[in-house]
């Protein structure tokens, strides 16, 4: 899927929100792509599609970014600065599995793929940008049918 620019990622961001069920908690959704690719971009995008207000920063220094959306919880996380999987556990990996987790560089995290629902992969396109979106679960598959 071509992505043109910022407003083209952010649209993308609206309609992977539409494919969520009303409570996506326990849905993880993998972010990948080089730097400057649009992650934090189409993650802001889907924070806002559900209804955050607020600014949204990149938590690559934070590492994670905690939001609570009406009666749901939203984590940003960025493993940018993860050097081993053995890491997670420090975020508090095993209390974040009930929220919904939009993820950027998940593969800094061995067998973290294999734990999505969603993986969306951005690369560079010209003067734009490229989206492959993949279903990894049952139900990112069911997801992607349903509506892409």
């Amino acid at each position: 899927m071509e992505l043109r620019d910022a407003a083209a990622t952010e649209e993308l961001g609206r309609d992977l929100v539409t494919l969520l069920p009303e409570d996506p908690g326990g849905w993880m959704i993998l972010l990948q792509g080089e730097l400057g690719t649009g992650k934090t971009t189409l993650a802001r995008s889907m924070l806002r599609a559900l209804g955050h207000e607020g600014i949204v920063p990149s938590p690559t220094y934070t590492l994670v970014e905690p939001y609570r959306i009406d009666d749901r919880t939203v984590y940003h996380v960025d493993l940018y600065r993860i050097a081993d999987a053995s890491e997670l556990e420090f975020l508090g990996w095993a209390d974040l599995r009930d929220g919904l987790l939009l993820i950027e560089w998940p593969d800094r995290a061995d067998g973290l793929t294999g734990q999505g629902d969603l993986l969306i992969e951005l690369s560079y396109s010209g003067k734009g940008r490229n989206a492959e979106i993949s279903g990894l679960s049952d139900r990112g598959r069911e997801a992607l049918r349903a509506g892409l």
